[in-house]
């Protein structure tokens, strides 16, 4: 249990580095993402929406492996899903790109790692 917890923790310190970086510097993470900003509403939207879907994530599997509790990944693995169920989406609209395969193997295996820790950090007491 140890190791998972480590790894859930782990997976939840780069979420929220990932956060910080993206409020420290949307300019530069944009580009890297594949999107353009459009001024200070871009900006903000980036910072708001992108980073606090990391700081969201990160900062509840951070809990869980602090706390051994599992029952915290929940949320995360809800926001993800989603942010993949959207990946896929665009895969059928808009069709294959290799670029897009990166993200899409980072978020399942984030999933994963998530779910591992879902059932695998929750007491035996807890009924699911």
């Amino acid at each position: 249990m140890l190791a998972l917890r480590v790894v859930v923790g782990a997976l939840g310190l780069l979420a929220l580095m990932l956060a910080a970086r993206i409020w420290a510097d949307p300019t530069a993470v944009a580009t890297q993402f594949g999107l353009l900003l459009n001024g200070e509403l871009g900006q903000a939207s980036l910072r708001a929406d992108i980073a606090g879907l990391f700081a969201a994530t990160g900062g509840l599997a951070l809990f869980a492996a602090i706390k051994a509790d599992g029952r915290a990944l929940l949320g995360p693995i809800c926001l993800l899903g989603a942010a993949l169920a959207g990946r896929l989406l665009n895969l059928v609209l808009a069709g294959f790109t290799f670029n897009q395969m990166a993200p899409i193997l980072i978020e399942v295996l984030s999933l994963a790692i998530l779910g591992a820790g879902f059932r695998g950090l929750r007491k035996p007491d807890d009924a699911v």
